[in-house]
């Protein structure tokens, strides 16, 4: 089960939740990437992974979001368990994008995200400045054939949006040349943007 859409994702983190529930606890996730662009409906789009890129906890009243590695023992069988049923990867949700966390989310990342119950699974899908930001630091790193190229037009970010993660990115590496190369990917956004038009 590949080119996963928004509905078979909802179903898949269904059936997760559906384990935890049975194992008699929660877990709360938070996730980026083209699975949450599909289930948030902001781009209508496949994909073959749910990136995790944080869990949360209830601290004081409020949830507050931290590393997501390791995942919980009951939500690491329970993805086993709904990828054994399905016929997906091993991996289908993982923590790869984790690695941001040694460099930084963007910023407000936790005051935007938008959670849904799916059971005892609560999921937290990042806000689209996040997403925006995120995806323009991929698109820089892997170029303006990819997917996160792709995936920036048709988010249709505004120039400001386009600015602020711009700032963010820019950030994210030291060395003297990245910022241009930053600079260089939002100009190639803004110019396939306007040929959109």
């Amino acid at each position: 089960m590949d080119n996963l859409d928004a509905g078979a994702l909802e179903e898949l983190l269904a059936a997760v939740g559906d384990h935890v529930a049975a194992a008699g606890e929660s877990v709360a996730i938070v996730v980026v990437g083209g699975g949450a662009l599909s289930v948030m409906g902001w781009v209508e789009r496949t994909t073959n992974d749910i990136d995790v890129i944080a869990r949360a906890r209830e601290e004081d009243g409020r949830r507050v979001i931290g590393h997501p590695e390791p995942l919980p023992d009951v939500l690491v069988e329970a993805v086993r368990r709904v990828a054994r049923d399905y016929g997906l990867a091993s991996d289908w949700l993982n923590t790869a994008v984790a690695m941001q966390w040694r460099t930084g989310l963007p910023e407000r990342f936790a005051e935007e995200i938008e959670w849904r119950r799916f059971g005892a699974l609560d999921v937290g899908f990042a806000g689209r400045a996040s997403i925006i930001a995120l995806k323009l630091f991929a698109a820089v790193d892997q170029g303006s054939e990819s997917v996160h190229f792709q995936d920036l037009i048709a988010l249709d970010p505004t120039d400001v949006e386009l600015d602020i993660a711009a700032d963010w990115v820019a950030r994210q590496d030291p060395a003297p040349a990245f910022a241009d190369f930053v600079e260089e990917e939002v100009a190639n956004v803004r110019d396939a943007l306007r040929r959109d038009l």
